[in-house]
């Protein structure tokens, strides 16, 4: 009862009107949780940076979670901490200059041991900050990114045994100045099938930094298209 009644308070709060901002901030602590949020409009906020919603509890490993976000609109907010074993999201954002951060597994052992995270985003200045594992504690980890418009800023921190990651970004305008820039790190034991990324870039000046290590094989696999861009690759055993 408890669990349907929270989910019936997002639904209500996301769809008011889309002259003012909607804020939700979440605090839920259990297994089997399945919530779905939808906001439209802009300014629209799910936690902040100084209060982030909070999935799961320290030293609670919670099971079986999917949180999906669709946010439509402009300056949009979401800030997240995932404490949970097993955490599968689609988040769907339509609009620009939205800002993302998720944390998934504060330092505490057994928490977003199995993550499967698919971002799509259209339009211009998103900023996506995605940290796992940051305890080494990820054991499989598959993160997509497919992102359409210009000036996007995606960053990404993986600390786990075995992590894929994919990215495709498209500009809307060949000939925009307001480059995209890409930052993704993996690190820990890549387990037999290591570390993979595979990258499409496409539109001008974009900046691409990747950095993989791991005592297995890690794989980059970057196809970039455009001019004035620039890359740095770092592997290492």
């Amino acid at each position: 009862m408890i669990k349907r009644l929270l989910y019936a308070s997002i639904v209500i709060l996301g769809l008011m009107g889309s002259v003012h901002a909607n804020d939700i901030y979440i605090e839920q602590v259990g297994d089997n949780l399945d919530l779905d949020i939808v906001q439209d409009g802009q300014n629209n906020v799910i936690g902040t940076s100084l209060t982030a919603m909070s999935l799961g509890a320290v030293g609670v490993a919670a099971d079986d979670m999917t949180f999906d976000i669709t946010q439509r609109g402009d300056s949009n907010t979401i800030a997240a901490t995932i404490m949970g074993n097993d955490y599968t999201g689609t988040w769907v954002f339509t609009g620009d200059s939205n800002t993302v951060a998720l944390q998934c597994d504060t330092a505490q052992a057994g928490n977003c041991e199995t993550v499967t995270l698919n971002i799509t985003g259209t339009g211009d200045t998103q900023n996506y900050t995605i940290n796992i594992g940051q305890s080494a504690d990820s054991q499989n980890t598959v993160a997509n990114f497919t992102v359409t418009g210009d000036g996007h800023v995606i960053t990404t921190d993986i600390d786990g045994v075995a992590a894929t990651v994919a990215v495709t970004v498209t500009d809307n305008s060949s000939l925009t100045t307001t480059a995209n820039t890409l930052d993704i790190d993996i690190t820990g034991d890549g387990d037999v099938s290591g570390h993979s990324q595979t990258l499409e870039v496409n539109g001008r000046g974009n900046t691409v930094t990747v950095s993989q290590s791991g005592v297995y094989d890690n794989i980059v696999d970057l196809d970039m298209t455009g001019d004035n861009g620039a890359v740095d690759i770092t592997q290492s055993d």
